[in-house]
């Protein structure tokens, strides 16, 4: 079957469905595959639990006769093809972000401050590879009238795939940091893959909108059609960076914006959701609004409050970027009572990780933080000089060394990569 032809079935449809544990009725089935599992095998379950179609890329998984089974040579590549086609048919403005720290904070910001204004569909959670940017296109109809994309990558040639598949008519990058040193091989390889993006706006003649205080960006960026924000006077919007207070703040045409994010490099991702809602003529009011009522959840940028006792928890991603300016930033927080820090390990560092791990060390041991809790192999395995910094082979047992010493009246930064789960020690923090 032709794209086109898919695509009208896909416009009276509910939408795409890739799991038979959560089908939309009257949905489209994509059967795809996976190191643990093939989605052909889920095809007949897929229609009887309410699927109008599916799409398969193996003969043995259609049932004779049965019109419902669109035979393809390949269901992922039918799948981002149908989204190509139907971002095409809608002619609505991409807006693509990525980077390596920040890009679902600042995909947040942004879509919270454009939805002041426009219809907008955003990338949900942090669905940005060649499975979820598309899925997110296709979540988009003829009412939307910007979408908000964000691409991760872990490799070489991720982005530009991503690209080829959203055609952005906008594009923002985060930074260039420490993330996914095992894929990209240096932070040179961060650079060039992350760069991805601003070569395919350059080529099709796009925007990019740039924090000009990043002196990497500047030196990078292919082209001079750019829509610019920092604090020094050749940015086309001036901002003034607020240092010291528990939450990172703006000040902006002599007004300030205050958040509920921590940290003063969530004030460039408030910077930039504010460059992108003024370039997008979004009433000035609103998206100071929109700004200071944006909650974060989902384990990052979050402040807790527990009786005495308030967590700072950013345990989602981690990378030496990250948290090295987590740890510096908390240090410098003027706030009562005792500083903790709970780190988990950085992961996907490949050979750089032993070294990255023990700089995070040494930059914690002259800190002067009252207790740290280092947690997972990779910090297990660091030189440690003080008796305040105490390692542990995983949440699970520092979990249990906190249910019997529990922590009284700190301030306490959680910061690790996910795959240690470091937000199940709220609980009993």
């Amino acid at each position: 079957m032709k794209i086109a032809s898919l695509h009208q079935h896909f416009l009276v449809s509910s939408g795409i469905s890739t799991d038979t544990r959560n089908i939309l009725p009257n949905s489209i089935f994509f059967a795809l595959k996976g190191a643990n599992f093939n989605g052909n095998q889920f095809a007949a379950e897929a229609l009887s639990q309410g699927a109008n179609y599916v799409v398969v890329d193996e003969k043995t998984a259609i049932i004779p006769n049965d019109e419902r089974y669109i035979l393809v040579n390949n269901s992922l590549k039918t799948l981002q093809k149908l989204a190509t086609f139907h971002r095409q048919f809608l002619g609505l403005s991409i807006i693509a972000i990525t980077g390596s720290n920040g890009k679902t904070t600042t995909k947040e910001l942004v879509n919270t401050v454009l939805s002041k204004k426009y219809k907008t569909k955003a990338t949900k959670g942090n669905l940005n590879n060649h499975i979820g940017v598309p899925l997110t296109l296709l979540s988009m109809d003829e009412e939307t009238e910007i979408g908000i994309v964000e691409m991760g990558a872990n490799h070489p040639g991720e982005i530009e795939f991503l690209c080829n598949i959203a055609f952005p008519d906008y594009g923002y990058i985060t930074n260039f940091g420490k993330a996914h040193l095992e894929g990209f091989g240096s932070i040179e390889g961060v650079i060039k893959a992350k760069s991805e993006l601003y070569t395919h706006l350059k080529k099709h003649k796009k925007l990019i909108f740039l924090n000009q205080d990043d002196k990497n960006q500047k030196i990078h960026l292919p082209y001079n059609h750019y829509f610019s924000f920092g604090s020094k006077r050749t940015a086309k919007l001036k901002i003034n960076y607020i240092e010291g207070d528990q939450f990172a703040r703006i000040n902006y045409n002599q007004t300030d914006f205050k958040s509920q994010l921590p940290g003063k490099y969530n004030a460039y991702n408030m910077a930039a959701a504010l460059c992108i809602g003024l370039y997008f003529k979004v009433p000035f009011k609103e998206i100071q609004q929109a700004i200071e009522a944006y909650i974060p959840e989902n384990n990052r940028s979050q402040v807790i409050k527990k009786e005495n006792k308030t967590i700072y928890l950013d345990a989602y991603n981690a990378n030496p970027t990250s948290m090295k300016a987590s740890i510096e930033n908390f240090s410098e927080l003027k706030t009562p009572g005792q500083k903790m820090l709970i780190l988990g390990d950085m992961l996907e560092l490949g050979i750089y990780s032993e070294e990255e791990h023990q700089e995070i060390v040494n930059l914690v041991e002259i800190s002067n933080f009252d207790e740290t809790y280092l947690v997972g192999p990779n910090f297990g395995n660091t030189l440690v000089t003080k008796s305040t910094l105490i390692k542990f082979k995983n949440a699970r047992t520092l979990k249990e060394h906190l249910k019997t010493i529990p922590i009284h009246n700190s301030n306490i930064l959680v910061k690790g990569s996910r795959g240690l789960a470091l937000e199940q020690l709220v609980d009993v923090i």
